[in-house]
């Protein structure tokens, strides 16, 4: 199906609204559905020239569970619904409509959009921070200098006991 621009839709629905052409004849000379110059008629008549200027399509949770309630309550149509609410699309609402009745009130949640971001996430939990690894560092360190100490000081004490042991082997008398 083409795309139609909001002239051509205005134009459209100017034709229907005048009685000068059925919506099946407007349809054959535009290429579309008849349906959707009933659809643009309905936008028209809640919205004015306003149903045709594009909007923002992010929708939020709240929006979206309002849209479905209202339908619900006053048993309006898909259609009626959308043009109540500047909807562009009714599918739109029979998606929202599917995807509360099987997956619950979660699945009304905005979905991102677009390609995900190259960007490598940091996980902090994982890696220590750098004030993290600079105490495990200096820790490491005094223990290394603890050790070096006490072996310097066993080192020394043997030495003193060597001098002070009574059969002391001296290199000179061999």
């Amino acid at each position: 199906m083409a795309k139609f621009t909001a002239e051509d839709k205005l134009q459209a629905v100017n034709q229907y609204l005048n009685g000068s052409e059925s919506s099946r004849e407007i349809a054959k000379s535009l290429g579309t559905d008849h349906k959707a110059i009933l659809k643009w008629v309905k936008q028209y008549e809640y919205n004015g020239v306003e149903a045709f200027i594009k909007r923002c399509t992010n929708y939020t949770q709240q929006f979206r569970l309002d849209v479905l309630n209202f339908m619900v309550g006053n048993g309006t149509s898909l259609n009626e619904t959308a043009a109540i609410f500047k909807i562009t699309s009714p599918s739109t609402i029979r998606v929202w409509k599917r995807q509360f009745k099987t997956q619950g009130i979660d699945a009304l949640q905005p979905k991102q959009k677009g390609r995900p971001s190259m960007k490598k996430e940091s996980h902090p939990s994982s890696k220590p921070s750098a004030t993290e690894r600079s105490t495990e560092v200096l820790e490491a360190r005094i223990k290394q200098l603890e050790m070096e100490n006490e072996y310097s000081k066993k080192l020394s004490i043997l030495v003193q006991n060597k001098e002070k042991s009574p059969n002391k082997t001296s290199t000179s008398s061999l």
